[in-house]
């Protein structure tokens, strides 16, 4: 059983983790009977008693600021602890940038989304290298020889306003679109999906790559500091990550918006312009013949009769996105799910 000095550890899995505490046992039982494995700083494996019917990874603070998704996962461990959250798969919970989300920012070196996919050994004196692979053998041994489905769930907020306030990204990785994602997304409230056409270096391209998971990023919010977080916003996308964990099905047809990205905007020097004021929400659209950036001799314009940008920030070190240039292609995506 659980010792009344490591019942922290599940009861604020959040407080624990920022105060750098480490457990008298790196393993235990639950008061509801789920199987603990403290994995090291921020990971934590969660068991149900009997044989676990799929596997699902939920991650949050891979960007450090990002503090509502944090919080809610917190809570989700406590309640899967104290049997108010039901558990029949196995649970890899995993708090991201934990040096960033105690300084209150959004990452020390460099962002950690942008390290996954072997991308750290580049940076080999970054914090956050060391955390990105640290990260990706933890999702590999989690996702290590069991059956499908594989689900990794990683919760963000963004950094500005949105169109539509909370919206999934999925990665690309060739296989077909599952509809069973499509239906979870729909369960969780969703508003809208950005399908990728390029691999990244995001955690979530890494599991769905590496390890064949079902992947999705979430964008559930405007960044906000912990503790000024109303976690009711965030409800529909919690409800439905309980009810995967629980094996519970999709209660949910919310409408869903797909986009697929036809564009990216990188920042190749310090003279980049963007031409995208700092309060423009994600999804804002834009008409054909539109200059919205330039960097030299680089210029981008818009080419299709409307593209919307996702994402838009002139502040990213050269090399990196500047912003996603997107189309609505809800029907045609809809129309090809399995």
């Amino acid at each position: 059983m659980t010792s009344s000095a490591d019942s922290s550890l599940l009861d604020d899995f959040l407080a624990f983790t920022l105060a750098g505490s480490r457990p008298t046992a790196h393993a235990g039982t639950a008061p509801s009977g789920v199987r603990w494995t403290w994995q090291g700083e921020g990971v934590l494996l969660l068991e149900p008693a009997r044989e676990a019917a799929h596997s699902v990874l939920a991650s949050a603070g891979i960007h450090g600021d990002e503090t509502a998704p944090i919080e809610m996962l917190s809570s989700l461990v406590a309640d899967i602890a104290n049997g108010r959250a039901p558990l029949v798969a196995r649970m890899l919970v995993i708090l991201g940038n934990i040096d960033a989300m105690r300084a209150a920012d959004r990452y020390i070196d460099d962002d950690l989304n942008r390290l996954f996919s072997g991308r750290h050994a580049s940076l080999p004196g970054s914090r956050e290298a060391a955390r990105a692979a640290e990260l990706e053998r933890a999702a590999l041994a989690f996702f290590d020889d069991v059956a499908q489905p594989k689900w990794h769930i990683d919760m963000h907020t963004a950094i500005r306003a949105s169109v539509f306030e909370q919206f999934a990204l999925l990665p690309h990785t060739g296989a077909p679109l599952a509809r069973a994602m499509f239906d979870w997304l729909r369960d969780a409230r969703l508003q809208a999906v950005l399908l990728h056409r390029e691999k990244a270096n995001t955690f979530t391209h890494f599991t769905a790559v590496a390890a064949g998971a079902l992947a999705c990023t979430l964008e559930l919010g405007k960044v906000r500091p912990f503790g000024q977080n109303d976690l009711a916003r965030f409800a529909a996308s919690d409800a439905a990550l309980r009810r995967l964990i629980a094996g519970e099905a999709a209660r949910d047809t919310a409408p869903l918006r797909v986009f697929t990205v036809v564009a990216q905007i990188d920042k190749q020097s310090e003279h980049f312009v963007l031409n995208v004021a700092s309060d423009v929400p994600n999804f804002t659209a834009f008409p054909a013949g539109t200059e919205l950036a330039h960097d030299g001799d680089y210029r981008y314009r818009v080419s299709h009769d409307e593209e919307r940008i996702v994402f838009p920030n002139p502040k990213v070190k050269p090399g990196l996105r500047a912003g996603l240039m997107v189309v609505d292609t809800t029907d045609s995506t809809l129309a090809s799910l399995d």
